[in-house]
């Protein structure tokens, strides 16, 4: 089994930041790719940010420049520094963490944390 565990999420004004962090424990050999996800009430899940075992990330074209995402392999933690936070941020955002080995590579989500950006 594998625990996808997150972490800082919380109400902040406009303009203020946060820290995600998300950790992956358990039945993990090797890790591909880690990454956030937010989701919206009535919109679709979307990629805010990720990040390969090599360190290359990716990065919405919302979140450029204010989002920086970051990764301690030792520990399978990803971190996610948001600033300048707009109201449109605000959503619940999730981790994601695509396990390589042992076999079969699956992907493995966390329970969510709830982000709140005030005007």
């Amino acid at each position: 089994q594998v625990q996808v565990v997150e972490s800082g999420g919380g109400l902040v004004q406009a303009g203020g930041s946060l820290r995600l962090s998300c950790s992956a424990s358990g039945r993990i050999f090797s890790i591909a790719g880690m990454g956030w996800y937010r989701q919206a009430p009535g919109k679709q899940r979307e990629l805010v940010a990720g990040i390969t075992s090599g360190g290359s990330t990716d990065y919405a074209d919302s979140v450029k420049g204010r989002f920086t995402l970051s990764r301690d392999n030792a520990k399978n933690t990803v971190y996610l520094q948001m600033n300048n936070l707009k109201p449109e941020d605000t959503a619940v955002y999730y981790c994601k963490v695509e396990r390589r080995t042992p076999w079969p590579p699956s992907d493995y989500w966390g329970q969510g944390t709830q982000v709140t950006v005030s005007s």
